[in-house]
């Protein structure tokens, strides 16, 4: 990836844009912006950032998770979802694209969170092949990046950020 305006900028402050693609106007001025050309989706938001566009109603979030994660880990509440891969084994989902077009329509901002990033990532380029205009990853997903330990839920994400989440 390749990052070419202010690169010391934390991530929680920052949205990672695909080059192809404008800004859309749902992002606050305020927000700092990065370039890169190989992500192959629109970009990528803070978990702070996804949170304040979902409130203001400008984007929707999906939560691209298996239904095992959301059941036992957590989601976030009025989120919608759609399994980018699906049971223990994390089989990928075919129907996902067909999933994802029968609740949202191509032109909606769309942020897409997963556990820790990469799946969402993978997913993002899925919808944004199929003719999504605004898919954005959220960065660290629901549970953030591994510590040292090699243990989530400490270093980034939805949680670590104390936005608000339920669990069942």
């Amino acid at each position: 990836m390749s990052i070419t305006a202010n690169p010391s900028a934390p991530v929680s402050q920052t949205i990672v844009k695909g080059a192809a693609h404008s800004v859309p106007a749902v992002f606050p001025a305020q927000t700092t912006i990065q370039t890169t050309s190989d992500l192959g989706y629109a970009g990528i938001v803070s978990p702070t950032q996804a949170w304040e566009l979902f409130q203001a109603g400008t984007a929707v979030i999906v939560d691209v998770r298996s239904k095992e994660e959301l059941h036992f880990v957590g989601r976030v509440p009025g989120t919608l979802h759609v399994a980018w891969a699906t049971g223990t084994a994390l089989n990928r989902n075919p129907r996902f694209v067909r999933e994802l077009e029968a609740k949202l329509n191509k032109s909606q901002t769309i942020l897409l969170l997963c556990r820790s990033g990469k799946r969402s990532a993978e997913a993002a380029i899925a919808a944004t092949k199929a003719g999504f205009k605004q898919v954005y990853n959220i960065a660290q997903g629901f549970e953030g990046d591994l510590d040292p330990a090699n243990q989530r839920g400490h270093l980034g994400g939805w949680r670590v950020a104390n936005l608000p989440w339920e669990q069942d």
